[in-house]
């Protein structure tokens, strides 16, 4: 089947002062998240002027995927879209169209499974066909690719780098918080759930083996949401004071769940668990996210071409296939679907 482009599609950020609280806005929009937590949040933002370093860091992995097109000649012009904020994904697919764009693949900027890491993918690009009307491209979302060999490799060089920065270091591999039971709708009934937190499970044992790592911790950041829901846990920060607790001397904490240096990393980790190790005279270092390794962009186009020439699907678990969709329906009956919220009377 041929595909005329490639769609990037991403969280978004702000790109100044005056963009934080508007994109926090779009963010949180039907949650009920206090004003006060925003500006709580906001604050994180304008520690560093306002700006996420998340849509540079999209703008430079998709030239850098463009540059790997060309040199694998594949000629297919690469789009970028954001869920919450410029270039948001309806205007891009509308641009899409207007260019002739007939059918796309699209590249989700998460390597995992559950509503946040896919199915709300799945709901962008259902609305921005929808915004567009008659005449949108089809678009086909590629799959999960948390055991992809280069991702697990790319990881594992990152991690190695910084156990030689703190040797003899606890490793702590950490990902993104969800509710515990968004964790437990995670993926179709008949699995189970917990698709998200299983998959982070088998990623950092991935990455683990290749560097021959015989013990170490995953846990959880970026937690959002109020303190009477239960959220997936230990937080990272926690940890560290129970590994202080347990006489640790350094630690090397390892964003398994994370492509790029979201806010949340470089804010949760680099301040927050940085400042908290140095509390307790704790060695710390923090691994490299792999969107800068050439090896992302190579794994992207890899991707790319399982659709394009039937290149062979690589991957390093036993874990099934899945986040592939088309034009937004989700990949099961049922699969990760939203945790209805509870009408206050």
């Amino acid at each position: 089947m041929s595909y005329d482009a490639l769609l990037w599609l991403s969280f978004g950020g702000p790109e100044g002062p005056d963009d934080v609280m508007p994109f926090l806005e779009n963010v949180t929009r039907g949650r009920g998240v206090p004003r006060e937590r925003l500006l709580e949040v906001a604050e994180h933002y304008q520690h560093f002027g306002g700006v996420s370093p998340i849509n540079r860091l999209n703008r430079e992995a998709i030239a850098a995927v463009e540059k790997e097109l060309a040199a694998q000649g594949v000629d297919l012009p690469v789009y970028f879209g954001n869920r919450n904020w410029q270039p948001m994904v309806e205007d891009t697919v509308a641009r899409m169209t207007a260019d002739g764009v007939r059918r796309a693949l699209v590249f989700p900027t998460s390597a995992y499974g559950g509503y946040s890491a896919c199915r709300q993918y799945d709901e962008d690009i259902e609305r921005a066909r929808a915004a567009v009307g008659a005449g949108a491209p089809e678009l086909v979302k590629l799959r999960h690719f948390f055991d992809h060999p280069l991702f697990v490799a790319a990881f594992a060089d990152a991690l190695r780098a910084g156990l030689e920065q703190v040797p003899g270091a606890r490793v702590v591999f950490t990902a993104h918080s969800v509710p515990e039971s968004a964790d437990k709708a995670a993926g179709p009934p008949e699995e189970g759930g917990r698709r998200y937190s299983r998959q982070i499970h088998e990623a950092a044992r991935l990455v683990a083996a290749q560097v021959v790592v015989a013990e170490y911790d995953v846990v959880w950041q970026s937690r959002s949401g109020p303190p009477q829901v239960p959220w997936l846990e230990p937080d990272i920060v926690d940890h560290l004071d129970a590994l202080h607790d347990r006489d640790v001397t350094g630690v090397v904490v390892c964003p398994v769940g994370f492509v790029s240096d979201h806010l949340e990393v470089i804010w949760d980790l680099d301040n927050e668990a940085a400042e908290r190790a140095a509390e307790h005279g704790m060695g710390f270092a923090r691994v490299a996210t792999p969107n800068g390794d050439p090896r992302f962009a190579e794994l992207v186009v890899e991707l790319v071409r399982e659709h394009l020439a039937g290149a062979p699907v690589r991957k390093l678990s036993d874990f099934p296939l899945a986040g592939c969709t088309v034009n937004g329906v989700p990949c099961a009956v049922g699969c990760c679907e939203p945790v209805k919220r509870p009408v206050r009377a």
